[in-house]
């Protein structure tokens, strides 16, 4: 453990009581700032010690929904405050740490106007910039708007494959090229000089996509998955955008509910890793490491693991093992050709490649974590005595897991005969783990007899994943993938699961199937190890990351540009038996079309490519229990769903915040909005597309829902 780490753990002991004493503070003011009135019937707002307010106007007067950022390089890590002004051009940057700020307003419709200097404290008005033309004023526009300028192949090109037309929209979108990059970005939509000279920009196209270590991946989906399709394509769009064409419309300000976010953004990391997920508490109880340490996962990037103190505004690192030594990395992951960004060097350097964290009771990190190299160990095998192995052996697994206790800095290996992907915690004794990613199985780990006896092979459990096709309501022995159906048998499915959803309302289990066309959520009953699969029906395809609500409901991101809501309860039909194969419940889903424009001959088809839904199931965010918000990849934020309408929280700057991992956490109950609020990593595989291009490093934004644009 860091000396950094380990300092700041000691002292965070002494900090949280500080915080609860403040907390009470807080509370005591809040209820004289009631007793005075709102800040809007008062015409002007009145500017406490840590905040700075006023009003932004420009020749046309006031200006409704345009963001006012405050930054500051006073801190260790990266540190923006950002708000939206109200309908008379009124603003209050509140929580500001003493520090000396830049203060700037940026907004649809603008030009950034220039910065200016401030200290909390000040009242600060602002002026701001019209934008002299729709080229200046589409600089700031979501990348979705430029990417919708994306000309889409007719049927009969893609007939191919599968899913034609629907099935290549899946793959530029959350299931490929979206999948790791916001595409539609100024580094997206341009090509870098430093790539180099070539005879046309389709032969430009297909040198970018064979940059760097993940050259490989790129260029098989362009031209491997997809035949080629895409190049011309991609070549037309950056040709017109070069050649000066803007988008047609331009994106509304926002407006409403969107307008109480308070959003602050940090950093951490560094400027060659990326990451993938964070957390910040017990997802089952989000009261848990209140205003502590947030802890995150660089995934290929690299085995330093970041981990934010955002009381103090400092980020650190501590080093993953890994068990064996001949556990492979990515540093050999070659470099295809030449990135035009960091040229011939391997920049990724990770054995452990954790994928997703998860926080636990009592405050330990739970990580989807390489420890080893594939070969399973004989208790997974044939011939095993370990009792998910003599029903269903496993040779192989891609990761494990690894536990790490913050006070100690103690990392502890889990070996799992399963591979792992993503981890949620189900609410019941043994505290169990589930986890996807098990190439046709489902796997757990009792975590309570893990730490009683430090016994994985035996703390550990997985299935297949098996219909009821006779409708007995056992496991039997059934057909496998490939053969011939008998309704007689039982049926094993050929699918893994991306996302794993513990349902609090009956203990089952639940995953999204991604990466095939049109994709489908399974339910799997821990009691009889039977499944249950459905398909996800039109206009909806392309299943990516999903989540479960408290009634088990369950929420999806879908390629088709919707955000999918599946509930069990309004299936009519057999839920088993030879006719329950997927198709059999189509009226148990509902669609959501996200927001955004439509591509330019797929208008009707919302271009936003959401990676991954989280349900808020306890209200951290104050938008209400059991709100699902969707990752905004286009959108530089996430989309919540209230009451059947979108709420958009966007971070204006740096321009090119692409959400993965998302945790709501309720730091004091007491506090109101200040003591709630949505953490989230930035994600893309490539910072440096981000404003303010290379060396910028990876972004955490806590976003905060206020009850009104200027509530203190």
């Amino acid at each position: 453990m860091s000396a950094d780490l380990d300092y700041y753990l000691q002292s965070m002991i002494a900090s949280n009581r500080r915080v609860r004493i403040f907390g009470a503070i807080i509370a005591v003011a809040l209820l004289m700032s009631a007793v005075a009135g709102p800040r809007a019937a008062r015409g002007e707002a009145r500017i406490g010690k840590d905040e700075i307010g006023g009003t932004v106007t420009s020749a046309h007067g006031a200006e409704a929904g345009v963001w006012v950022i405050a930054e500051t390089q006073d801190f260790q890590t990266r540190f923006a405050k950002i708000v939206v002004t109200d309908e008379a051009g009124r603003f209050v940057l509140p929580d500001l740490p003493s520090a000396k700020y830049s203060v700037w307003v940026r907004g649809y419709g603008l030009a950034d106007s220039p910065k200016v200097d401030a200290a909390p404290g000040q009242h600060l008005d602002l002026a701001a910039v019209l934008a002299p033309d729709a080229a200046t004023a589409a600089k700031i526009y979501p990348a979705a708007y430029w990417y919708a300028m994306l000309k889409i192949p007719e049927e009969g090109q893609v007939a191919t494959l599968p899913g034609g037309r629907n099935g290549y929209l899946m793959w530029i979108k959350n299931m490929g090229c979206i999948g790791c990059h916001q595409l539609g970005d100024l580094a997206t939509r341009t090509i870098p000089s430093s790539l180099g000279a070539f005879k046309s920009s389709q032969g430009a196209w297909l040198r970018r996509l064979q940059s760097g270590q993940a050259g490989s991946q790129m260029i098989n989906i362009a031209q491997r998955t997809l035949s080629g399709v895409p190049i011309p394509y991609f070549a037309d769009w950056t040709d017109r955008i070069a050649a000066g064409e803007v988008p047609a419309v331009p994106p509304p300000r926002p407006s409403g509910m969107e307008r109480n976010v308070v959003a602050t953004v940090r950093d951490w990391s560094d400027g060659k890793a990326y990451l993938h997920d964070l957390s910040s508490t017990d997802r089952r109880n989000p009261t848990v490491n209140g205003n502590g340490l947030i802890y995150g996962t660089p995934e290929l990037s690299t085995d330093d693991f970041p981990v934010l103190d955002p009381l103090h505004n400092r980020a650190m690192t501590f080093k993953a093992s890994v068990r064996d030594a001949d556990t492979p990395t990515s540093h050999d992951d070659p470099v295809m050709s030449p990135s035009p960004y960091w040229g011939e060097q391997r920049i990724w350097d990770s054995r452990a490649s954790a994928h997703n964290p998860m926080l636990d009771r009592s405050g330990r990190v739970w990580y989807t974590a390489r420890i080893r190299a594939s070969a399973n160990p004989p208790f997974c095998k044939k011939g095993s005595s370990q009792p998910s192995a003599q029903e269903f052996p496993i040779d192989a697994s891609g990761r494990q897991l690894a536990v790490y206790e913050p006070k100690s800095g103690k990392y502890t290996f889990v070996d799992t005969c399963f591979s792992t992907h993503h981890l949620q915690f189900a609410e019941d004794a043994n505290d169990t783990l589930w986890t996807s990613g098990g190439r046709e199985v489902i796997g757990w780990l009792d975590t309570q007899k893990f730490d009683r006896t430090g016994d994985a092979a035996a703390s550990q459990g997985w299935a297949p994943l098996v219909l009821d096709t006779n409708a007995n309501g056992k496991l039997d022995a059934g057909v496998e993938p490939g053969q011939a159906a008998d309704p007689t048998r039982d049926r094993r499915l050929a699918v893994s699961l991306y996302a794993i959803m513990p349902n609090p309302a009956d203990g089952s289990v639940w995953g999204s199937v991604a990466f095939q066309y049109p994709g489908a959520i399974v339910r799997f009953d821990p009691q009889t190890r039977l499944s249950e699969i459905y398909n996800v029906p039109a206009p909806g395809f392309g299943v990516r990351g999903a989540d479960i609500d408290r009634n088990g409901v369950v929420w999806v991101s879908l390629a088709s540009g919707h955000l999918g809501e599946f509930d069990r309860r309004k299936c009519k039909g057999p839920l088993n038996g030879p006719t329950a194969t997927g198709d059999h419940c189509p009226e148990g889903w509902s669609f959501h079309r996200l927001p955004g424009p439509g591509f330019v001959n797929v208008p009707q088809m919302s271009v936003e490519s959401s990676y991954y839904t989280w349900v808020d199931q306890h209200d951290t965010l104050g938008l209400g229990a059991n709100v699902p918000i969707a990752t905004g990849n286009l959108f530089d934020g996430v989309h919540a769903l209230v009451d059947g309408k979108f709420v958009t929280l966007r971070i204006p700057y740096p321009l090119g915040f692409y959400a993965k991992g998302l945790d709501g956490r309720i730091d004091d109950a007491a506090a109101g909005w200040k003591g709630r609020g949505l953490w989230v990593t930035s994600g893309d595989r490539t910072p440096w597309h981000k404003e303010g291009g290379k060396g910028t490093k990876p972004l955490v934004v806590h976003f905060q829902i206020r009850p009104s644009p200027l509530a203190d």
